[in-house]
């Protein structure tokens, strides 16, 4: 059932990441169910640091690709822009610190066969390493077969790089008062029992006029607020043997927001601009409804909205890029200085 809980994170990347990480997750997942299934609370300290690496930087990317000039529409001018920006993460995201002082019913080994760590020890996280993949028992049972596996990494880094792609389309509208709407939005879409949507609003205000002394100098200065809203959602249903009722189901929420001020200059053809801000991203994981992890077959048995998992990314960001205008069709690069750092570029229909 973990299989699920894990597809949560990865069921939107045909949207919005490489599709080669849903398949190469499943493999992953079942070593991933049994940290749940051995001890709850124990379950939910290792799959945080097993995920955050790869939530964290999708949560910010959803931030990227907002703009690419701090000059608004006029009234009624448009554009439709699509954006990729790379979320790059460090190699030390590859692992996380596995201390068994902190676990209650299960143990790091030190291989298959070993004995327990004495000291924190780094495994893999879904960003790292497939081998070796790390060895937990039950505390104090050292029958070897009570040993079993946890779930290795992707090896992202060497299958794709040191980063993750997010792609984004967003639409700017022109209002009156130099005030610019800008919107995401992903009709749902539903594919066998996943559900994923996404909206995002974003407003740009031009504050130079607020300005006295300023508001005549020749560039362009405003005021951005966005925040981007993604949900996928699993009916987990009854082919799973550890749902004990029908709607049992999984969530993979996602809300960040930025708040940027943005100065740009154009010379032409050629706008130069950038920005300073701060970032404010939340994830949540979770799962609702009654499972069965112990196989009793007992509804009064079961654990209620056993896993939740919280994330966080906030943090200040500063990016500088520029923008090429031909007749009515743009191209535009930058790159952002934050918790995760990105170079973002992208294609563009502006009518203005």
């Amino acid at each position: 059932m973990i299989r699920k809980v894990l597809k949560l994170v990865y069921g939107s990347l045909p949207c919005l990441v490489l599709s080669m990480f849903v398949t190469q997750t499943m493999a992953q997942s079942d070593d991933a169910g049994k940290l749940l299934q051995n001890g709850l609370a124990d379950g939910k300290y290792l799959l945080t640091g097993y995920l955050a690496p790869v939530v964290k930087p999708l949560s910010l990317g959803l931030n990227q690709g907002w703009y690419n000039t701090a000059k608004p529409h006029k009234t009624f001018g448009v554009d439709l822009t699509v954006t990729v920006s790379p979320m790059f993460f460090p190699s030390s995201d590859s692992y996380y610190t596995v201390d068994n002082s902190k676990l209650t019913e299960v143990e790091l080994l030190t291989k298959a066969g070993g004995t327990a760590q004495t000291q924190p020890t780094k495994v893999p996280t879904m960003l790292g390493p497939t081998d070796p993949a790390p060895v937990y028992q039950k505390k104090g049972n050292t029958d070897p077969a009570n040993q079993f596996e946890g779930p290795g990494g992707l090896n992202i880094k060497k299958t794709v790089g040191n980063y993750i792609p997010v792609p984004m389309a967003t639409l700017g509208i022109g209002l009156p008062k130099s005030i610019e709407l800008r919107f995401r939005f992903c009709p749902t879409l539903t594919q066998d029992n996943f559900k994923f949507n996404l909206f995002g609003i974003g407003v740009m205000h031009d504050i130079k006029q607020y300005l006295p002394g300023i508001k005549l100098l020749p560039f362009d200065l405003s005021a951005f607020v966005g925040y981007t809203h993604m949900q996928v959602d699993a009916n987990f249903g009854k082919s799973n043997s550890k749902v004990i009722e029908q709607d049992e189901r999984g969530v993979f929420q996602v809300n960040s927001t930025t708040i940027q001020g943005v100065i740009s200059k154009k010379v032409s053809v050629l706008t130069v601009y950038g920005s300073v801000g701060y970032n404010i991203a939340k994830t949540k994981i979770a799962m609702k409804g009654t499972y069965d992890f112990n196989d009793n077959n007992k509804a009064d048995a079961g654990e209620v909205n056993p896993l939740t998992l919280a994330f966080a990314a906030s943090g200040p960001r500063i990016s500088g890029g520029f923008r090429l205008k031909l007749a009515v069709f743009t191209l535009h690069a930058d790159y952002t200085l934050q918790k995760y750092s990105s170079v973002s570029a992208g294609f563009g229909i502006n009518v203005r």
